[in-house]
């Protein structure tokens, strides 16, 4: 019995004294592994400098997340010139030069190589939702520890900063490195909506129908959900900082923080609004008049955009007021304009095909599917109203473009779009909210009935508002006073 006690405990012990030991490797040698990055950046001083390390494993994407990546290590690059950027990514594809080219081109951000440098990561598969099919959060939450592990074995920073949203890497960072960690989220892993859904057994594309419809299923899954947010919460907590992109998710944030806030003091008390930066700049040149009866939609065809929205109220548009069907000035068209990723947008794109046929609305809708960036500005600068069904929307960079391309938005009264974006601007409307198809028919109808001085007026007043709140400037004035360099060590 003894015997086996002792194998018990020389199994258990063993692993863990490997790791201890094999940290403090980690730790002794990264000095080391910071000179061989100077030497290919072609610099030499080593005791001047700070490595600022940016976990993104998605950099190259082009998305409304890596514009904030870009525009923060850009800022960096012209005001805090000793500091090293290092974005840990997935992107073995690309080479660095092709990196910086792509966000030069997609963003016209311009990026130095010389204080930056790329980690490249080979495990990034097991952050990918394809990768797990069932237990997806719990799945991808433990996939981005181990890139975390990976990240930190080939380079430890003396800051880390996560701008994708993978909160559970802090603790592998926190346990290897020993550094402050802090981070900008676009959008919390689990929220209290998401909890409230499946307790009232809602169907939704986080909630099959097969979990909604099974009140054991539905239990089961609430527990599993409940189980995560704890820790979900005791991830945040170990943040030194934390910066959200809306009103919304700083909202959700802050209530996940004060479930711990008792039992684990410490860590932040609440996170920071930083919106993201938009470049608005060229839309903001398009003329406010002369606009084409256009009901313009700008969004990838992911499920949770809710395209079928769209076409639905663009059907109750017409069965209420009919006019808008026939040839002429007052014909009414639909363009959704939108990116497809992947088979199962692909195969999305079809569906809504199909139920644009199903509805009699063929002649009055259009699909531009992986347009150029060319022709969405095209569409931008004649559309007289732009359209956003997605239910709570996080912050919503698309309905921002649209304002400032002076389009009129009519978005879902929820999250950014309600509480940041298409808000009153000295005391005036700058768009419209709904909720249903009905509301949303509705609020084009009013938009579409507007004297041509209440238009001109509401379309000036959204792009000066959207101009004005949401640019480049106002971001790294938030991330400056984030304080995110009181934790760079003296």
């Amino acid at each position: 019995m003894g015997a086996i006690i002792w194998v018990v405990i020389l199994l258990t012990v063993s692993p863990c004294l490997f790791l201890v030991v094999h940290i403090r490797k980690l730790r002794s040698s990264n000095q080391s592994r910071r000179i061989t990055v100077l030497k290919t950046l072609g610099q030499s001083e080593l005791h001047d400098k700070k490595f600022v390390g940016f976990f993104h494993p998605y950099c190259n994407a082009g998305g409304g997340g890596e514009r904030v990546l870009w525009t923060a290590i850009a800022a960096l690059q012209r005001n805090e010139p000793n500091v090293i950027s290092v974005v840990y990514t997935g992107d073995t594809d690309a080479a660095k030069e092709e990196i910086i080219d792509k966000v030069k081109t997609r963003f016209d951000i311009a990026l130095s190589p010389k204080t930056l440098h790329l980690v490249f990561l080979l495990s990034r598969d097991l952050v990918e939702d394809s990768t797990w099919p069932q237990f997806t959060l719990l799945g991808q939450s433990l996939g981005s520890m181990y890139l975390a592990w990976e990240a930190m074995s080939k380079l430890i920073p003396d800051l880390y900063i996560d701008t994708m949203g993978y909160a559970f890497t802090f603790h592998i960072v926190k346990w290897v490195g020993g550094i402050p960690i802090g981070a900008y989220v676009h959008y919390p892993t689990i929220n209290t909506d998401m909890l409230a859904r499946v307790k009232s057994r809602t169907k939704w594309h986080t909630n099959s129908d097969t979990i909604s419809s099974s009140s054991v299923l539905s239990g089961a899954k609430l527990m599993y959900y409940r189980l995560f947010m704890y820790y979900y919460a005791l991830s945040l907590r170990t943040a030194s900082f934390l910066m959200v992109n809306s009103s919304w998710t700083k909202n959700h944030i802050d209530a996940i923080l004060l479930l711990l806030k008792l039992l684990q003091p410490g860590g932040p008390g609440e996170a920071r609004i930083v919106y993201p930066p938009c470049d608005t700049r060229e839309m903001a040149k398009f003329s406010l008049e002369g606009r084409e009866r256009v009901i313009l939609s700008v969004a990838q065809f992911r499920p949770e955009k809710d395209h079928a929205a769209q076409l639905y109220s663009l059907h109750e548009l017409f069965k209420a007021y009919p006019e808008y069907t026939k040839a002429g000035k007052s014909q009414v068209k639909l363009v959704l304009v939108g990116g497809s990723r992947n088979a199962g947008d692909a195969a999305r794109v079809e569906g809504l095909r199909a139920l644009v046929k199903e509805l009699g609305i063929e002649q009055s809708v259009e699909f531009v599917v992986n347009a150029p960036y060319s022709l969405m500005l095209d569409w931008l600068s004649r559309a007289s109203i732009g359209i956003s069904t997605m239910v709570d929307e996080h912050f919503g960079i698309n309905v921002v473009e649209l304002m400032a391309a002076g389009v009129i938005p009519v978005a879902h009264a929820s999250a950014g779009p309600l509480l940041d974006i298409v808000v009153p601007f000295h005391g005036q409307p700058t768009g419209f909210h709904a909720t249903t198809p009905k509301t949303f028919a509705e609020a084009l109808h009013k938009v579409l009935t507007l004297s041509l001085a209440e238009e001109l007026a509401l379309r000036q007043r959204a792009r000066t508002w959207a101009v004005q709140r949401f640019s480049q400037e106002e971001f790294e004035k938030g991330w400056s006073e984030s304080g995110w360099k009181t934790w760079l060590p003296s």
